[in-house]
């Protein structure tokens, strides 16, 4: 509808700024065919700023490539760029390391050269995500979890939609953070969640996937308290986070919105630090200090809003972090960020994961769910249709499947550093 709105006077040039970023695979396809038509049909000129390059780089005439701040703009075409540039998608960087030249820049170019890499995997197990033990990970404050309400992520509460089944590697022995049995909710006359049941232990993180409106923001709401169920029950930490007073809730649970600025509303980072050691009883500086970590060289001074789209997530994510939650929920928490930023973005979930907190994030990012998460749980029309561990779920769904997973199939390797650690 947004670019409908903009070519209705016929311009010359089209100009989007991350236009795929908060779509599901699917819909960013779509989008995309129809610029190229654009471009082919109309003979429009498409301008496209983007940090997605798995998904754009295969449309691209011209890549324009700012390497460094200050840097001059290089500009050339995508196989140029590609061999050059800093940031690569899974594709480029999985034929740099089978020296494959020139470089592939689509799954079907991949698929075509990548006979003899099978081959040399061959006989070859991929290392999967594992959640840590229950019992290595650091102690959490907050309360303890009552026992499983439920027997598992499996249940079945009439449900009209069968369920894809797999093997769940996640800790049995773990008490639950989460217990979700038989949960519907309905906003507006509108079912947005069908008989949901699953349950969510410490150390694992669950990728929440399905097409826009599947139901996954909704699910996070239900669990941070934020929506209450129309039928069944959620509790977390032994608590139904809709009844929860909002003290005692942050040291539970914990959200980091798809829009930061949601929780964000002082004028400098150092006013947001001070508000979230105050809301979460923590030491003062706590806030501050994973500022620090995550944002370093960000003034005390600085204005949230002066923040670009990652150190907002970044500042926000520290807020939430502040009260240590042991369940923390993320939604689309990869939106508007370049590659240096969701890799530590990624380096700090893993080490909150190995510490033994229970992580869920909704995404459509199948390079982040491939690289990130044990497990995944696909939404569609508000229904569980399938919940395992990730090669399971991935691997078997065209749309969801990572590159390295299309290009590689039927093995089923995810990433390229999987494929790298089984060569060396």
């Amino acid at each position: 509808m947004a670019i409908g709105s903009v070519l209705t006077p016929h311009p010359d040039v089209l100009v989007l700024d991350e236009p795929t970023s908060a779509l599901d695979p699917a819909a960013a396809e779509e989008v995309l065919a129809v610029l190229q038509r654009l471009v082919h049909d109309l003979g429009t000129t498409v301008l496209m700023a983007e940090h997605r390059l798995e998904r754009v780089i295969q449309y691209a005439d011209q890549v324009a490539l700012l390497p460094a701040p200050r840097a001059p703009l290089r500009v050339g075409t995508p196989a140029e760029m590609m061999a050059v540039s800093p940031v690569y998608p899974p594709v480029v960087d999985l034929g740099r390391l089978a020296g494959w030249a020139p470089l592939p820049l689509t799954v079907r170019d991949a698929r075509r050269r990548a006979e003899g890499l099978r081959n040399r995997l061959a006989g070859r197990v991929p290392t999967g995500n594992a959640p840590a033990a229950a019992d290595g990970g650091t102690a959490l404050p907050g309360p303890p979890a009552n026992e499983s309400e439920t027997g598992g992520a499996g249940g079945n509460h009439g449900t009209p939609r069968r369920r894809r089944a797999f093997h769940n590697r996640s800790t049995p022995q773990a008490p639950n953070l989460a217990d979700v049995t038989a949960l519907s909710v309905c906003r507006a006359h509108v079912q947005a969640l069908r008989h949901i049941d699953l349950t969510i232990t410490p150390g694992e993180t669950i990728a929440l996937m399905g097409r826009n409106g599947a139901g996954k923001s909704t699910l996070l709401n239900s669990l941070v308290g934020l929506v209450a169920p129309s039928t069944g029950t959620v509790r977390v930490s032994g608590a139904p986070p809709h009844r929860t007073p909002p003290r005692d809730l942050v040291r539970r649970v914990g959200l980091v919105p798809q829009e930061p600025r949601d929780l964000l509303y002082a004028d400098t980072v150092a006013a947001e630090c001070h508000a979230a050691d105050t809301d979460a009883h923590a030491a003062p500086g706590t806030c501050r200090a994973l500022v620090t970590d995550l944002l370093p060289g960000v003034t005390d001074d600085t204005h949230p809003r002066d923040l670009s789209e990652g150190q907002r997530l970044a500042l926000a994510l520290a807020v939430v972090l502040t009260a240590r939650p042991p369940l923390l929920l993320l939604d689309e928490p990869t939106r508007g960020l370049d590659y240096a930023a969701k890799a530590r973005l990624v380096r700090l979930l893993q080490e909150l994961a190995a510490g033994g907190h229970a992580i869920m994030l909704a995404t459509h990012d199948v390079e982040l769910a491939a690289e990130l998460a044990h497990r995944v749980i696909l939404l569609a029309d508000g229904e569980v249709i399938a919940d395992g561990p990730v090669t399971d779920v991935i691997t078997s769904s065209p749309s969801f499947a990572p590159q390295v997973s299309k290009i590689l199939a039927p093995q089923r390797w995810l990433t390229v550093p999987q494929v790298r650690k089984a060569l060396s």
